[in-house]
């Protein structure tokens, strides 16, 4: 698995991690500190900000869970790659590309781009 997959697929099992404790911990492994989230739907500064996005995140859609679709790719510290979110085993319903920003091999800043967002989500 190359870096950047490594990082993307680090960065969505924070998003699938449930159990709160284990979450903040993978928060602090792999976000700076002062890192910032932002879609179109929602912004975070910092960690507790960021866990509190992918908690309300999760009980909005209860059982979905984050996948990577295709390679992730990456230069520097720069990361690019897309995403789905929909039930476990099942098909995507919601899909977005990221682009990230890394520190130190940390997570600086994230911004999101939904790609496909039915009307009833």
């Amino acid at each position: 698995m190359n870096d950047a997959n490594t990082n993307a697929e680090r960065y969505l099992a924070i998003w699938n991690e449930t159990d709160a404790a284990r979450r903040r911990a993978l928060i602090a492994e792999s976000w700076s500190k002062a890192a910032t989230y932002i879609d179109p739907l929602m912004r975070g500064e910092g960690h507790e900000q960021i866990n509190s996005l992918v908690e309300a995140v999760q009980n909005r859609f209860p059982g979905f869970r984050f996948a990577l679709i295709g390679v992730a790719d990456g230069y520097g510290d720069n990361l690019r790659f897309s995403w789905g979110l929909g039930p476990e085993n099942g098909d995507a319903l919601i899909k977005g590309t990221d682009f990230a920003e890394l520190e130190g091999g940390k997570l600086k800043s994230v911004r999101g781009f939904i790609d496909l967002l039915p009307e009833a989500a």
